[in-house]
């Protein structure tokens, strides 16, 4: 398997063709897998904003309040009421705001990026990313598309690629019914393919200003293994986010984890959001 990144993309603006400007910049052939950064994708759908877009509501001042008085610094109310507009759930909402988007994602401040915004203050998650990613690739040679983000993981520490759109693949391959090395049958192994894809593309695409936000999979093999798109977790199955609702913030005796955790570099989780796409 090969991993490369497609050089030489612009700025992306409102209304840019992301197919046509991957197609034009990189040989791509129908068994390739590409990995388009979340940033670059809003940048083409109109997801850029401005504070002054989302005027506070009385729950978005109280948010604010709150995790001021949690963190020690002054919080943007407008930020608050931007991030409620953008969920479903609001899971936690201190010492940081951890949300259900609409197309059911769970992430710090929904996803909500701060920087590499050179047109306004707030670029929003793509509204349904698995639909992005169908129009990319009814664009482009290759056949497999996957929506990337950077988001934290409980229990440990970093950042890591994660897909919320792909097309053209199951979102993950069924090892049940098969046999280990040692001929026992494994009976709970689903592998989830597209975030490990995206993980693979974020080492690639990097962080920062030097970050490229498409990466090519070349000669991936999906195996013959029966596939699906369950990725993110139904409510009823899900007893990590039952157990977080009924959790509450000590004040930071014992209380939630680290701000690597949560997917951020300060206390709100990270409200300058995320990498590897730094560069387009």
């Amino acid at each position: 398997m090969d991993v490369f990144a497609v050089p030489g993309l612009p700025e992306i603006r409102e209304g840019d063709d992301l197919a046509a400007l991957i197609r034009d910049r990189v040989d791509l052939r129908p068994g390739d897998v590409v990995c388009v950064a979340s940033t670059v994708v809003s940048k083409a759908e109109g997801r850029v904003y401005d504070f002054d877009d989302f005027p506070p509501g009385p729950r978005a001042r109280e948010i604010a309040d709150r995790l001021e008085a949690a963190t020690g610094e002054s919080k943007d109310p407008r930020f608050a009421q931007a991030v409620l507009e953008e969920s479903t759930e609001m899971i936690l909402e201190e010492p940081f705001l951890l949300t259900a988007t609409r197309f059911g994602h769970i992430g710090v401040n929904a996803g909500i990026d701060r920087s590499n915004v050179p047109a306004g203050d707030l670029l929003l998650l793509p509204k349904r990313p698995a639909a992005s990613a169908d129009r990319i690739r009814d664009g482009l040679p290759a056949d497999r598309v996957v929506v990337t983000d950077t988001c934290g993981r409980p229990f440990r520490h970093g950042q890591r690629g994660v897909a919320i759109g792909w097309a053209g693949l199951p979102a993950s391959r069924d090892w049940r019914g098969e046999s280990d090395r040692d001929g026992r049958e494994l009976g709970v192994t689903v592998q989830n393919v597209v975030d490990e894809l995206a993980a693979a593309a974020n080492l690639i695409a990097g962080e920062g200003d030097g970050g490229t936000p498409v990466v090519v999979v070349r000669d991936f093999t999906f195996g013959d293994h029966d596939g699906s798109d369950a990725h993110f977790r139904d409510v009823e199955d899900d007893l990590v986010r039952q157990a977080l609702r009924d959790w509450t913030y000590d004040g930071g005796n014992g209380g939630a984890g680290s701000d690597d955790t949560t997917g951020g570099d300060d206390g709100t989780g990270g409200e300058d959001g995320g990498g590897g796409e730094g560069g387009d």
